[in-house]
């Protein structure tokens, strides 16, 4: 069976508060989580409405506020209070660590979501290294070797195509997930998602 292909960044509210439940979903359903870490700024201002900062007061105090409270209410996930004070730095290498992960066959699950959780839940700084060797040993990875090559260029090449290929298949936030190539956007649809898993929608709109 195909994996789940998984466009996320290291630090997307959305992605932490489904990235349970997506675990859970995946091993039901016997399916392997194929990680495709992006650079979620160029995505979205690439196939979204601009830069995140663009959108309105509203729109940022509605989705970036209230529906995160009430998702992780929704979902049973913990949140730090306030915006984590380190969401604005360099996302890159928290991002091609998990990319490392992947490569060298490691539990990329288990570190993807300990690194979403650090950073919403205990306000953790992911473009600091040491941050990303205490995380990486909390869930029994040796860190150095995923700095290491975290730095290479063949992982830094997989970071970009997994970027470009987000704004190939028009992914314009995160997570997005596909499962056999169909697009389901947002931790709201994993319940579709799961659904696909077992009956694949129908394609096409339906005749009038």
């Amino acid at each position: 069976m195909s994996a789940i292909e998984y466009f996320y960044s290291s630090h997307s509210a959305y992605a932490y508060i489904g990235s349970a439940r997506l675990l859970a979903i995946a091993k039901a359903a016997g399916r392997r989580i194929a990680h495709r870490p992006m650079d979620l700024r160029e995505v979205v201002a690439a196939t979204g409405p601009g830069a995140t900062n663009s959108r309105t007061p509203q729109r940022r105090a509605y989705f970036s506020g209230r529906e995160i409270q009430r998702w992780a209410q929704f979902r049973g996930v913990a949140l730090a209070p306030g915006w984590p004070r380190h969401h604005d730095n360099d996302i890159a290498l928290p991002n091609c660590v998990l990319i490392a992960a992947q490569e060298q066959g490691l539990d990329v699950d288990t570190l993807a979501h300990a690194m979403l959780q650090a950073h919403w839940r205990d306000d953790a700084d992911l473009a600091d290294a040491a941050t990303l060797t205490d995380i990486a040993r909390g869930v029994g990875l040796a860190p150095d070797p995923l700095l290491e090559d975290a730095h290479t260029r063949a992982v830094q090449a997989i970071y970009r195509a997994n970027t470009d290929e987000a704004i190939r298949r028009s992914v314009f936030g995160s997570p997005a997930y596909f499962v056999d190539g169909d697009m389901f956007y947002g931790q709201d649809h994993l319940e579709m998602l799961e659904r696909a898993l077992r009956e694949p929608f129908a394609t096409g709109w339906p005749a009038a």
